[in-house]
């Protein structure tokens, strides 16, 4: 029911905001076409403009250093909680080292890919905390990446024709919406592993008397000694090549369709056959998961078999699989209107769907690793970004990403609160919530009392 409730508070708001632009528009529609035109190119979107550039030097001062401690801990907990952590870099970028929007999304990116791959890193050397199978789900990865793909290019098309204050409204609802429900997931968490703990506490009290004497009945260890893996026994047996393949092929054919759309006219028949051509590799990936994932969830209940397919504990069915793809492209949608990589939707998602919250962690990353690195090459190849501030920040992430990972699985081994990981996740959400609802609300006013254009904007002539 909760989720439920989630999806219809989603779907309820965000139809009120985009519909709310068609009576805002009308508000404007004593300008003329050829200065609500003007208008809505040179002001309301000029963060997607690449000809108005602000890069600040990169030099030793007091913006550089709390750009240097926000970035490290947004990535830290960021990559821990599995969102990544856009939400907080770029209002960083922009306020603090005084990027412009479209830059600091670039370099968000980019501290997003340094992270989450150091992140992939140590989850690789790390054993599954129940099971004895690989940390990250592949499964899940490759069912959520082919449509978290096609949904940041689906936001990066929709950041050019939303007004910005709809982007803002957007984004604050979808924020609240998925830390609030990450908050009460985390709660019900704790809970459950304060019983468990009282239990194991009175176990342990059972097998001792008044005089501390150990009862007959007490449980003795194995004999069998457990076998010890390796670190390099563990990243051997973590890693999936035949499905981290299929992820790279897909990485590949998405970079090549975006950078052959990006040397064509925009509106022109090959831009639409490019942009197209997306679909069908998303959903021929994304298909053959699914149908993989149903018969064998069919299977597994014809013989009576409750075992989970995946590290996820819903029955796959074709409803439930409609949703995991419609969240997919949701949360890439949101992505490209950001600049993050994608993980405010699929982190809170995979815990929704019964992933425990290390696994969670660990496919979130995994993903966003390939989502990010995709708009870095990208941007790499448009010049969206100045190469000594990009290996710097990118350098703080990979370092933040790792000692995150480290600090906090000491943490949830050393209390047994697995939890922990849960409240970080909503915990930077929330923050992202408000760094980017206080900035769009700042922008929109000033857009209003400038007297700007507020509705829909031409795609073509946009570009």
């Amino acid at each position: 029911m909760a989720t439920r409730g989630l999806v219809l508070y989603l779907l309820s708001s965000f139809s009120v905001a985009v519909l709310s632009v068609l009576f805002i528009s009308h508000q404007y529609d004593y300008y003329s076409p050829q200065i609500r035109l003007s208008n809505s190119l040179g002001s309301n979107l000029s963060h997607f403009s690449t000809a108005d550039k602000t890069w600040p030097e990169l030099k030793f001062g007091w913006r550089l250093v709390l750009a240097t401690v926000i970035g490290f801990l947004g990535s830290a907990c960021g990559t821990v909680g599995g969102v990544g952590g856009g939400g907080i870099f770029v209002p960083m970028l922009t306020l603090i080292v005084g990027f412009d929007t479209k830059s600091a999304a670039a370099l968000s990116k980019c501290m997003i890919m340094g992270a989450s791959a150091s992140s992939v890193w140590y989850n690789l050397r790390v054993p599954h905390p129940t099971k004895e199978v690989p940390i990250i789900d592949y499964d899940l990865a490759l069912l959520f990446q082919p449509m978290l793909m096609l949904g940041i290019t689906l936001g990066v098309a929709l950041s050019v024709v939303f007004p910005y204050w709809l982007i803002t409204v957007l984004i604050i609802i979808l924020f609240l919406g998925t830390s609030s429900r990450s908050c009460f997931k985390g709660a019900e968490m704790w809970k459950e592993e304060t019983i468990l703990k009282k239990e194991y506490a009175r176990q342990q009290e059972a097998t001792v008397n008044s005089r501390g004497e150990l009862l007959i009945d007490a449980q003795y260890e194995s004999l069998l000694p457990r076998e010890e893996k390796s670190m390099m026994q563990i990243l051997i047996f973590n890693l999936r090549w035949e499905r981290v393949l299929v992820l790279v092929a897909l990485w590949v054919l998405f970079l090549l369709l975006q950078i052959l759309k990006n040397d064509v006219t925009a509106c022109s028949t090959w831009y639409w056959v490019l942009f197209c051509l997306q679909f069908p590799i998303a959903f021929g990936v994304f298909g053959y998961e699914s149908v993989k994932l149903c018969k064998e969830y069919k299977k597994r209940m014809s013989t009576g078999n409750t075992e989970s397919i995946c590290e996820a504990s819903i029955a796959w069915t074709p409803i439930h699989i409609a949703f995991c793809a419609l969240c997919g492209i949701l949360g890439g949608t949101v992505g490209g209107l950001l600049g993050s990589g994608g993980g405010f939707v699929l982190g809170p998602l995979l815990l929704e769907i019964g992933v425990i919250p290390q696994v969670a962690s660990a496919t979130a990353t995994f993903v966003m690793t390939f989502s990010a690195s995709l708009s870095v090459v990208e941007f790499y190849l448009l010049k969206r970004f100045p190469i000594p501030y990009a290996i710097y920040l990118t350098s703080v992430s990979i370092l933040a990403g790792f000692w995150g990972q480290f600090l906090v699985r000491r943490v949830v081994t050393i209390l047994k609160r697995a939890s922990i990981i849960v409240f970080i996740l909503s915990s930077v959400i929330f923050a992202s919530a408000i760094t980017m609802g206080v900035i769009g609300i700042k922008m929109s006013i000033q857009m209003i009392s400038n007297h700007e254009f507020m509705g829909f904007l031409d795609f073509c002539n946009s570009q």
